[in-house]
C-alpha cells in the first residue's frame, strides 16, 4: 500500500472541507435567519450572530407557544403518513424483494424473468410523480380519502414500494441459501425461514428501506398539497403556506424548517452505519 503524498492529501481535505461548507452552510444559514429580526433581513445578507446584528428567540418563542399547537399537529400528521407509509414498505418490499431473489419467474406473454419484472417495478419510480395526481385526486374524492391519513399513507407507500423492492432483492441475493434450505430439510415452511432465518440477517437491508422510505415521505410536498384541505396537512406544506398575504416570513420559515428537519437529521446520524451496508450489499455481490 503507497503513502498518499502531502498534496494528495491537502487536495482530499480540500475536498471534505468544501464539501462540508456546501452541505452544512443551508443549515447555519437557517439558523441565523431564524434569529435575525426582520429588519435584519431586509437590509441584506448578514452572516454572524453578534457580529452583523443582535440575536434573538422572538420567533422561536412564537413558534411554540402561540403557534405550538399548529405545529404539533402538523408535525403528527407528517409522522403518522410517513411512518405508516414506511412500515407498509418494509413489509412489501422486503417480501417481493424476497420473492424476486429466490423464486425464479418466466412468463411467457409477456417473454419477463426475474431482472425484467424487477427493472419494471423500478421504473415506477421514473415516471413524474404530478403524472397521478389528478387521477388520485378523483379517486380520492369518490371514496372519500381527501384530506386523511390513510389516503396519504397509501399514495405514499405506492411511490416507496419500488424503491424498497430493488434495495431488498439486492440484499437477499448477498445472503447465502445454507441457512434456509437447512431450515426447510429439519421441517420449516419457507415462511417460517423467511421471518426466522432471513429477515433477522437482514436488518441492514430492512433499515435502509424504512430510513429511505421514511425520509421520501417525511419531505413530499405534491401529494400533500393537492390531497389534504385542513386536517391532514403535513409540515412541507405548513411551510409553504408561510408564504402569505404578510408577505415571506423567512425568520419563522426558519424556525420551522428546522424543526421539520430535525428528526430526519437525527436518524440519520443514529443510523448511519445501517445505509451504508445496506446500500452497498448488493454492490459488493455483483
Amino acid at each position: 500500500m503507497t503513502r498518499r503524498k502531502w498534496w494528495q492529501s491537502a487536495l482530499l481535505y480540500a475536498v471534505v472541507i468544501f464539501w462540508c461548507f456546501i452541505t452544512l452552510f443551508p443549515f447555519y444559514w437557517l439558523f441565523t435567519t431564524s434569529l435575525k429580526q426582520p429588519l435584519h433581513i431586509s437590509r441584506g445578507p448578514k452572516y454572524f450572530p453578534f457580529v452583523d446584528y443582535q440575536p434573538t428567540l422572538e420567533h422561536w418563542q412564537y413558534l411554540f407557544r402561540e403557534q405550538g399547537e399548529t405545529t404539533i399537529r402538523h408535525f403528527r400528521n407528517s409522522f403518522i403518513a410517513a411512518s405508516g407509509s414506511t412500515v407498509l414498505a418494509v413489509l412489501i418490499g422486503s417480501m417481493a424483494g424476497y420473492g424476486l431473489s429466490r423464486f425464479r419467474y418466466s412468463w411467457r406473454i409477456p417473454r419477463w424473468k426475474n431482472n425484467d419484472i424487477a427493472f419494471w417495478i423500478i421504473s415506477q419510480r421514473f415516471l413524474p410523480p404530478a403524472l397521478f395526481v389528478v387521477p388520485f385526486l378523483m379517486l380520492y374524492s369518490a371514496l372519500g380519502l381527501v384530506d386523511t391519513h390513510i389516503g396519504l399513507i397509501i399514495v405514499y407507500t405506492m411511490f416507496n414500494i419500488p424503491f424498497a423492492v430493488w434495495i431488498m432483492r439486492d440484499f437477499f441475493n448477498t445472503l447465502p441459501t445454507d441457512l434456509e434450505e437447512s431450515a426447510l430439510v429439519d421441517g420449516a415452511t419457507r415462511w417460517q425461514a423467511f421471518v426466522r432465518i432471513v429477515l433477522p440477517l437482514s436488518a441492514p437491508g430492512l433499515v435502509s428501506v424504512a430510513i429511505f422510505s421514511f425520509v421520501f415521505s417525511w419531505n413530499e410536498f405534491l401529494y400533500a398539497l393537492m390531497l389534504t384541505n385542513f386536517q391532514a396537512i403535513t409540515m412541507p406544506v405548513l411551510i409553504a403556506a408561510q408564504n402569505n398575504t404578510r408577505g415571506i416570513q423567512w425568520w419563522f420559515i426558519s424556525a420551522l424548517t428546522l424543526t421539520a428537519v430535525a428528526p430526519v437529521v437525527l436518524v440519520g446520524l443514529l443510523l448511519e452505519r445501517f445505509i451504508t451496508r445496506g446500500l452497498v450489499a448488493g454492490a459488493i455481490k455483483g
